[in-house]
C-alpha cells in the first residue's frame, strides 16, 4: 500500500483518551475543581482555561455528562498515568467466577460418586460455581424421579462448604443443579 499509514491504538488507552482537555472543551460554563481538590465553582470555560494556564497545568473534563460538566485543573500526563494505574489495579482485584461442570450417570457407584464429590470440593474452595449434571440415556429416562436422590446426596456431601444455588431441575435428557460457596 504505497503512501498508506497504519494507525495502532490500544483498547486500554481508549477510555482515558476520550477525556477532553484544554481547547477541546467547547462548553460555555463548567464547574471547576482546583489542583488540590478545592471547589472553584461554576464559571465560563475561558475563565477556567485562564486559571489552568496561570497554574501551568491542563484543564481536563472529568465528568462530561454532569450539568454543568465538571473540569479539573491537573497535569494531564500525571492524571493519565494515575487513571491507568487505578484501572490496572481494579482489574487485578477482579475475581472471575467460572462454572465447572461435573457429569454423573444414574447408575454411578459410591466410590465414583465420592471421587466426583472431592473434585467438586476442590472447585468450590477455589471460588468457582459447580454445575452437577445427571445425564440419562435410553431406558434410564423412565426412572428420572428415582435418581434425584443422587443429586441430593451430592449436595449433602458438600453441605459443609457449599449451598444449592439452583435446585435440581429436569432439562431434556438431563437433570442439573448448581452449587456455590457458602458465604
Amino acid at each position: 500500500m504505497p503512501g498508506g499509514h497504519i494507525i495502532w491504538y490500544y483498547e486500554e488507552d481508549r477510555a482515558i483518551s476520550e477525556l477532553f482537555i484544554n481547547e477541546q472543551i467547547r462548553d460555555r460554563e463548567v464547574r471547576v475543581i482546583g489542583e488540590n481538590g478545592e471547589q472553584l465553582g461554576i464559571m465560563p470555560s475561558r475563565e477556567a482555561m485562564r486559571l489552568a494556564e496561570e497554574a501551568g497545568l491542563d484543564l481536563v473534563k472529568i465528568a462530561p455528562t454532569a450539568k454543568p460538566p465538571v473540569c479539573k485543573i491537573v497535569d494531564y500526563g500525571k492524571f493519565r498515568y494515575e487513571q491507568a494505574r487505578k484501572e490496572k489495579e481494579a482489574r487485578k482485584k477482579q475475581k472471575i467466577i467460572e462454572i465447572k461442570e461435573i457429569r454423573l450417570s444414574p447408575n454411578i457407584d459410591t466410590n465414583d460418586l465420592n471421587t466426583k464429590v472431592n473434585s467438586a470440593r476442590k472447585f468450590i474452595t477455589k471460588g468457582d460455581k459447580v454445575k452437577i449434571t445427571l445425564r440419562f440415556r435410553g431406558r434410564e429416562m423412565a426412572h428420572m424421579a428415582n435418581s434425584k436422590h443422587i443429586l441430593d446426596d451430592f449436595a449433602q456431601a458438600l453441605s459443609d462448604i457449599a449451598v444449592i444455588e439452583k435446585a435440581p431441575k429436569v432439562e431434556g435428557r438431563s437433570m442439573t443443579m448448581f452449587l456455590t460457596e457458602k458465604r
